[in-house]
């Protein structure tokens, strides 16, 4: 296996992570990164079938399961109920809960406020000059739709923003002693808010994801007020960090490619979006048995890194995969993970996606780049700092 070094804080790299991923993928299925000390899957096929392959998982054996040190303990009395930290059985139970919960029907019905939220943003926005469409749009639409599925105020929806941005922080190759202690310092905020909010909805219970979550039951089995804390942790953070992200890349091919979303092509036009300039762009996994992969020897607690925005540039899947094509034959992406952990916001992010674009190009067909965009130091995330537009 061919080791490689890059970091990943490097301005150039955070701009523009792709040629490295090319380089990457050139020397293999799995690559060595020095600067991650752990083996990365970087074509198509290696990551989905790590995705899939279940002699791997989110979850660190238990024997090796480091010691929490004492001012990171708000944040993983969270993280430890979250499902997308668990295996078998208890990501199989809470999975199974949520998605008694998170149905279709109720993905659906958020459509009417997808587009009161779009429209009511896109009034807002100046009438002339330069301004940032983060805040003003790709921000606060995913928060605002997020509170109306739970059912929490949605003048909260700042606080919340904050909340999330501060944990996700804890995922990012520039995490350091003070981003763990905002970290810590939000999650202990954002339990005591929702711990609070659950009491409440379970003397009152409304027509909200919320409700339904705490009704939710299987063999006489619920959600605890622990993992119910963890599970709106978890749509809040994840739903929000991902669509956020995906809007202002996704906004920002469209603008430099003049591509025109319809009702008509926005489905096409959203799976390119997720294919071409992903949100999240490493998943690790551990390996739970020792096994020989693609060349590799794996033992038990070893990690891997599955490279979600290399794979989504595999030649070997996609011609041209550097381009911004909505018209190409579509393979399925990696952004929304696979196999057990799929995203189970993915259908509310396409949803969202596919109503609120069309709806921006068709109210604002002369919107245009004023400034080169920006993409922020945030890896293992991928998404920008600043999208400042302007109407010709």
């Amino acid at each position: 296996m061919l080791s490689m070094s890059q970091d990943p804080t490097a301005p150039d790299f955070v701009q523009s992570p792709y040629p490295f991923y090319d380089r990457m993928r050139a020397a293999g299925d799995l690559v060595w990164w020095e600067d991650y000390g752990m083996p990365c899957a970087v074509s198509h096929r290696a990551v989905q079938a790590l995705l899939r392959d279940r002699r791997f998982g989110r979850e660190v054996p238990p024997e090796m399961a480091p010691e929490i040190p004492e001012h990171l303990a708000p944040f993983y009395a969270i993280e430890n109920h979250s499902m997308l930290e668990l295996e078998p059985p208890r990501h199989t139970r809470l999975r199974g809960l949520v998605l008694r919960a998170f149905t279709s029907r109720r993905i659906k019905a958020l459509e009417p406020d997808i587009r009161r939220a779009t429209h009511t943003l896109i009034d807002d926005f100046p009438s002339e000059g330069g301004f940032d469409l983060l805040p003003a749009f790709c921000q606060p639409l995913p928060v605002i739709v997020i509170c109306r599925l739970l059912g929490v105020p949605e003048n909260m929806s700042r606080q919340f923003l904050d909340w999330s941005n501060d944990m996700v922080a804890m995922y990012q190759a520039r995490r350091n002693r003070a981003i763990e202690d905002a970290a810590a310092r939000a999650a202990a905020d954002f339990a005591t808010y929702l711990r609070g909010h659950i009491a409440f909805r379970r003397n009152a219970p409304g027509a909200d994801l919320l409700s339904d979550l705490i009704a939710a039951e299987e063999a006489g089995d619920k959600l605890s007020t622990d993992e119910l804390i963890a599970t709106c942790v978890l749509l809040l953070n994840a739903g929000h960090e991902a669509t956020v992200h995906t809007l202002g890349n996704g906004i920002t091919s469209l603008l430099r490619s003049g591509t025109e979303v319809t009702p008509d092509n926005a489905e096409q036009v959203v799976e390119e979006i997720l294919r071409h300039d992903p949100p999240l762009h490493m998943f690790t996994r551990y390996a739970y048995e020792d096994v020989t992969l693609y060349g590799h020897e794996f033992r038990r607690g070893d990690k891997v890194a599955l490279m979600l925005g290399a794979a989504n540039r595999d030649p070997q899947v996609w011609s041209d995969p550097e381009s911004f094509c909505p018209h190409r034959a579509q393979a399925q992406n990696t952004s929304f993970g696979g196999g057990p952990h799929f995203c189970v916001g993915a259908p509310l992010a396409r949803l969202e996606m596919q109503i609120a674009l069309p709806i921006l190009h068709a109210r604002c067909p002369d919107l245009m780049l004023a400034e080169l965009p920006r993409y922020a130091d945030l890896y293992h995330f991928h998404g920008l700092e600043r999208l400042i537009v302007r109407r010709a």
